[in-house]
């Protein structure tokens, strides 16, 4: 069963200071040669379930946590159709937006305008 705690590390140490003090009771009172005792063997368990779910979470933290991108991830990818969609045919173009001559056109008309007045005869102020 999982010890559903944040941290384990006060919990191990509340333990190994009651399996220390078990032990020291036992050694005093009956010698370092008796079999531990049914609550010494029971804080020992204890204390090694609490060490592996201390190791098997800093294993699970190591590992690579969801991102929130991942999330997003769009799940359903549309499948090809089978008949692809007839072009249509360009609208014809207004008369209004469509004609207006663009700046380039407006420069060059200038530009042509002012070279052929340049080479145009010049008339004589008397006539």
């Amino acid at each position: 069963m999982p010890i559903r705690i944040a941290s384990l590390t006060h919990r191990i140490a509340k333990n190994g200071a009651m399996l220390h003090q078990a032990k020291m009771d036992r050694v005093h009172s009956l010698g370092a040669d008796h079999e531990p005792s049914e609550a010494e063997q029971a804080l020992a368990e204890e204390r090694r379930l609490l060490k592996e779910e201390r190791a098997k979470r800093q294993t699970q933290a190591l590992q690579p946590r969801a991102k929130a991108i991942d999330k997003l991830v769009r799940t359903h990818h549309p499948q090809a159709k089978e008949k692809p969609k007839e072009k249509k045919e360009p609208k014809e173009a207004k008369a209004g937006k469509a004609h207006r001559p663009s700046r380039a056109e407006k420069h060059a008309a200038q530009a042509a305008a002012l070279q052929a007045a340049s080479r145009a005869p010049k008339k004589s102020a008397k006539t």
